[in-house]
Formats: C-alpha cells, structure tokens, sequence
C-alpha cells in the first residue's frame, strides 16, 4: 500500500467521526470521500436561487464549486469583478447578506470546532452573522486535534503561507514563519472559535476525504 492510500484509509476512518462531533454541537454536517463528492453534496444543499457570496478560499476553488453554481443560474456575488476599491468593498458588504456564503475553515478540531483567523474580517464576520446559510468545504488536512493544535497549525503554517499569495509587508511574507507581527499589513488580526452552531444547521460543514488548501 502506497502512503497515499495509507493516508486515505486513515481519512475514511477518521472522518465520519469528526462528522459526529460536529452533530453535536449542531452543525450539519457530512462526510464525502472526494472532491467531486463535495460539489455534489454541496450542490444538493444549496436552494435553486439563492444569492451566492464567499470568502477567500483556495478550498472552494479548488473543487469548483463556484462555477457549478454560476452554471446553474445562482446570483454570484463576486468582489473581484469590481473595477474600483469602493465598488469591491460594496460587494463584499452585499454578500454578508447573501442567501448562502461559501468558505474553508483553517482548522476544525476532532471534537468538533471550527478555530478561523482572519485579516479583514468579512469571511469570519458572515460565519458569525448575515448569511442564512454557510456552506464550509474542508479537506481532512484540516482537522487537527484540538484548538491548541488548530491556534499552531494557523499561525505556524496557514496564515505564512497565505501571506505569499498578496502583495503585503510583513515578517512572514519574507521569512515564511510568524513573528507575532503588528504589522498594518498584518492578516492575523481575528481569531474565532465556533464552539456550537446557532441556530442548528446554519452552518453546514462538508469534510471531504482529501487535502484541500492549505
């Protein structure tokens, strides 16, 4: 057996069980083995019609989600199309408002905790508020064990290797590892846990049986 297969039999063991854990604190929640498992899973969940928002996400793209939904006729609310700052932060106010909002979590925790730091805000804030409904895809790489684990897992790796993506001035950004910067350019600047999900089923969480994002 490869350590490719190895790790994929660890996941369709593991998995179900982080599913579990999020049932219990209200989430919906669902186990798929793949990627395409995951667009269709959240294609079924997603009402024909609503107004489709996001927050930044290598996880969402990477599936395809969203051009499934554009596909099927879905109001897209789409910050990057903007042709000036103003005009972008208008539609990122707009999709605080949206039907459903589409992100990753950069942790969840085996007991069943989503752990999201965040350099604006507006992807944590529509987690916490806004949207009827959130849609999070997570690859299983995501899951860690506990939120101590998921504070390190961000810090040490996901938000350093975030910052390649933009054009910022941070420690990271030249060293590749945190330095507990307060930088004005800083995207560590809020950390939140999402103990239980409230109302029940607001948030819907598919863990997919693949490395997703980062």
């Amino acid at each position: 057996m490869s350590m490719i297969e190895a790790i994929k039999q660890k996941y369709e063991k593991s998995g179900p069980k982080v599913v579990e854990a999020l049932k219990k604190r209200h989430f919906e929640a669902f186990y798929v083995s793949s990627k395409e498992e995951a667009v269709k899973k959240a294609m079924e969940i997603i009402p024909q019609g609503d107004s489709i928002g996001w927050g930044g996400s290598f996880s969402i793209d990477e599936i395809g989600l969203k051009a499934e939904l554009e596909k099927s006729g879905h109001k897209m609310i789409d910050r990057d199309l903007a042709k000036t700052p103003e005009e972008r932060r208008k539609l990122m106010v707009e999709a605080l408002c949206c039907d459903t909002f589409l992100m990753s979590s950069n942790a969840i925790t085996e007991d069943g905790q989503l752990f999201n730091i965040d350099g604006v805000a507006n992807r944590v804030a529509a987690l916490c508020f806004g949207p009827k409904s959130v849609v999070i895809v997570a690859g299983m790489n995501k899951v860690v064990p506990n939120l101590d684990a998921a504070y390190h897992r961000v810090r040490g790796f996901s938000a350093p290797a975030n910052a390649q993506r933009f054009e910022i001035n941070t420690p990271c950004k030249i060293t590749g590892e945190c330095a507990n910067c307060m930088s004005e350019d800083c995207i560590c600047n809020q950390f939140v846990t999402t103990r239980l999900c409230k109302p029940a089923g607001r948030i819907k969480v598919i863990l997919v049986g693949e490395d997703l994002g980062i």
